[in-house]
């Protein structure tokens, strides 16, 4: 009987010692879990930027306005007798001393 709780308690010990320090123990499973959370939260962030670039882009598809707004801000085209006006800012010297 008493080699039967010797056994017993050893294999005990032996699962044990896998549930916490063995492959795909305890902590690999919470590090995981803690892995799966920073994936959603990074699926959701590309969500909403591919949300903006459909918006953009059936922007772009149907209307005119779009393509306009795009060719003046990062082309700097301008409508045929229409007149461009660039505002500079003076840059203004102060002296420190």
């Amino acid at each position: 009987m008493r080699i039967i709780s010797i056994v017993l308690i050893i294999f005990l010990l032996m699962l044990q010692y896998r549930l916490w320090f063995g492959k795909n123990s305890v902590p690999d499973y919470l590090a995981l879990e803690d892995e799966i959370i920073r994936q959603q939260e990074d699926n959701d962030k590309l969500r909403q930027r591919n949300k903006l670039l459909y918006a953009d882009t059936d922007d772009l598809k149907s209307g005119v306005e779009a393509i306009e707004e795009r060719a003046r801000n990062e082309l700097g085209m301008i409508k045929a007798n229409e007149t461009f006006f660039r505002i500079i800012p003076s840059k203004q010297h102060h002296d420190e001393g």
